[in-house]
């Protein structure tokens, strides 16, 4: 057996519906043209990125969103993505600054989760 990598990430959230609205308006995602019951995938690349209901068992509430979990997204250009944010009133959970990776700053989304983009 051999696993190449990540093929797809999903984020489970409170709100499918609004979840979703808040990827398609700050970021940009476009929906991808089918998504499974309970969740909306975007027609991202390499690798699909989507949003959906919390398996059965997960109480979202009961601690910090995203223990654990790292997610990174690429933008091409961060310090716009940054500046649009803040406008907009998303928290922005760490300045925009170099990195390994190039450009890059941190927010949270509706649910908790720090998501960070870099360029």
């Amino acid at each position: 057996m051999t696993v190449s990598g990540p093929d797809f990430v999903a984020l489970q959230v409170r709100d499918v519906a609004a979840a979703a609205a808040f990827y398609e308006k700050h970021l940009g995602l476009r929906r991808a043209p089918a998504s499974p019951p309970g969740a909306v995938v975007f027609a991202t690349e390499p690798i699909s990125f989507a949003v959906r209901e919390p398996l059965p068992g997960l109480d979202l509430d009961a601690g910090p969103a995203g223990l654990g979990v790292a997610l990174w997204l690429k933008t091409d250009d961060a310090d716009k993505a940054h500046d649009d944010l803040a406008a907009a009133g998303v928290a922005i959970v760490r300045p925009p600054s170099d990195s390994p990776f190039g450009r890059m700053f941190a927010f949270r989304d509706l649910d908790g989760y720090v998501v960070t983009l870099h360029g």
